[in-house]
């Protein structure tokens, strides 16, 4: 059975020595994006290959749902308090057509 869903994945360049004030910071306003009641899960993850590249991957219910998020003012404080950091940023948005663990692999 496939289970509906909706990623977003942000890549965001941040600037070089603001690191980990910038992990802070994101931890600080995560529950911004957390108490959504559309939201499934949202992780931090640092580049193990390129310096200051940070992806931030959500997990949402459904499209209509993260849109709905998207355009609140809570998403908009929560931005604000982010882009300092950033230097550049580009995002991906999918709809989850699959998934497969070990036990339905």
């Amino acid at each position: 059975m496939i289970e509906p869903g909706f990623r977003v994945m942000l890549r965001m360049q941040i600037h070089s020595g603001m690191e980990d004030e910038f992990e802070q910071v994101w931890r600080a306003v995560g529950a911004a994006v957390t108490s959504h009641p559309a939201n499934l899960g949202h992780w931090l993850l640092r580049s193990a290959d390129e310096q200051g590249v940070y992806y931030i991957n959500s997990d949402w219910v459904d499209e209509e749902r993260f849109r709905e998020f998207e355009e609140s003012w809570e998403h908009g404080e929560h931005r604000a308090k982010l882009h300092p950091y950033r230097a550049s940023a580009t995002i991906a948005t999918m709809h989850v057509v699959g998934h497969l663990t070990k036990e339905t692999a």
